[in-house]
């Protein structure tokens, strides 16, 4: 049985309780509480945020910054022609955005898709409009018998 990282979690048994009674008289770390005298990390809500370092540039800001992730990218998908030909049968004749989501080839969450030419088409299959197609990859289409509809 895999497990996603998501869902693990301890053994049963494997964490304890703290048994530390903070701040309850002399006879149980009381007064400060273990966190020393002042300061900001003896007071309450103290402390600095993730990455400070003391008013120094953090690292986080001195490394440069480089490469940019398309919006358009996370909802446009390019296919091979080569997966169409895992559409099944009853569906080829008319394959649109619908039917790639259907038969796992595209995610549900793309809006645009593009077929290029790359691997081997053997059986016709029929475009529908909303489907972008290469000009190599139409050319591949209709060598067999299949349509492209524009």
């Amino acid at each position: 049985m895999t497990s996603r990282l998501s869902t693990l979690s301890a053994p049963r048994g494997a964490k304890k309780a703290s048994v530390k009674r903070l701040g309850r008289g002399m006879g149980s770390r009381g007064k400060t509480c273990g966190r020393g005298h002042k300061g900001q990390k003896s007071r309450s809500g103290g402390g600095v945020a993730l990455g400070f370092e003391g008013g120094q540039n953090p690292l986080q800001r001195r490394l440069p910054k480089r490469g940019f992730t398309s919006r358009v990218s996370l909802f446009h998908a390019r296919i091979r022609l080569s997966e169409l030909s895992s559409v099944s049968e009853d569906l080829r004749s008319s394959i649109d955005l619908q039917v790639l989501k259907d038969c796992g080839i595209i995610q549900k969450h793309i809006r645009t898709v593009k077929v290029f030419l790359s691997g081997e088409l053997k059986i016709k299959v029929s475009l529908t409009s909303d489907i972008l197609v290469t000009s190599g990859a139409r050319q591949a289409i209709e060598a067999i018998g299949g349509q492209v509809h524009s």
